[in-house]
């Protein structure tokens, strides 16, 4: 809670696959629990690739969590789950639907510090919702960036990649994956397949 406004706010983590959003958020997590502060993690049920209920990273580190549903009301579990936490974080918000949004402002106007983490822009490279909306809500954000797995420049973009070639402009938006299925690309090498 800020100590002059006696409020709480939203931190959003975003940036491509690879940039290092989760690990990030597991380093404040980190230091409020050194700071003393109670704390609650939740995950979308969607994501197992690191546990049922642990949130990880790509380079190993974890945290346990609360599965929570990613469609519709089921979000609101968030607070039904809350005993009383300072700092609520929230990973992989891009599976989540638009309710997060709601969650999260009722979360930071009860007076916690909320921590969201999540990719902004589909493989596709359009905003990803809720992260555009929750940016927009944030009193802070910050936007990583990976390195290009094709020229080394810095990398905004998520490629998706279908038997090692570019995906389709119309696969699926959602596809849960790592280092098999997706790279860290910058604007001028990510490509879509369109044929």
């Amino acid at each position: 809670m800020h100590a002059i406004t006696n409020s709480g706010w939203i931190e959003v983590v975003t940036g491509s696959m690879f940039s290092g959003k989760t690990e990030e958020v597991l380093r404040r997590l980190r230091r409020a629990e050194i700071a003393g502060q109670e704390i609650a993690v939740f995950k979308p049920a969607v994501d197992d690739r690191y546990g049922e209920t642990t949130v990880g990273s790509h380079v190993g580190r974890q945290w346990d969590a609360s599965v929570v549903p990613s469609e519709g009301d089921g979000i609101w579990e968030i607070r039904e789950q809350l005993n009383g936490e300072d700092v609520v974080a929230v990973d992989e918000a891009n599976f989540f639907g638009p309710e997060l949004v709601a969650v999260c402002q009722r979360l930071a106007d009860d007076g916690r510090r909320v921590l969201v983490s999540g990719i902004d822009q589909t493989y596709r490279g359009e905003p990803f919702e809720p992260l555009p909306q929750l940016m927009a809500v944030a009193e802070y954000v910050d936007k990583l960036q990976a390195i290009c797995s094709q020229c080394g420049e810095p990398a905004t973009r998520n490629q998706r990649l279908v038997g090692g070639e570019p995906a389709h402009v119309d696969d699926p938006t959602i596809v849960v994956g790592a280092e098999e299925s997706y790279e860290a690309r910058c604007r001028n090498c990510h490509t879509l397949r369109r044929d």
